[in-house]
């Protein structure tokens, strides 16, 4: 299975504590292609069906569903954690998502 960055994977966040995005969800690879070839794990970022406006979030259509992209819950999981892979994002959602993360990551 290959891992490529800005693909949607199906992962299981489970068990997570306190206010961390929980179940088994779609998320957005984060990490480099270079770092997801190499490393057991992998950072990214979970999607919601929680249309809330906050400036971390991002909104995606996928699979005729509205969504959000929580940049806000960006956390490094192990591979065996994700189910599936499915698409990539657009390249406009690609877009929105680097801006998100380096108006919030990088000041």
């Amino acid at each position: 299975m290959e891992l490529k960055q800005y693909s949607i994977v199906l992962v299981n966040l489970d068990p997570t504590i306190g206010s961390e995005i929980k179940k088994t969800r779609p998320c957005v690879i984060i990490s480099p292609n270079e770092m997801n070839k190499y490393l057991n794990t992998i950072v990214l970022a979970p999607m919601t069906t929680n249309l809330k406006k906050y400036p971390t979030r991002i909104s995606v259509k996928h699979n005729g569903k509205k969504g959000m992209i929580a940049i806000d819950q960006i956390r490094t999981v192990d591979k065996t954690r994700i189910i599936r892979v499915f698409e990539n994002l657009t390249k406009s959602e690609i877009e929105k998502c680097k801006e998100v993360i380096k108006e919030t990551f990088v000041d």
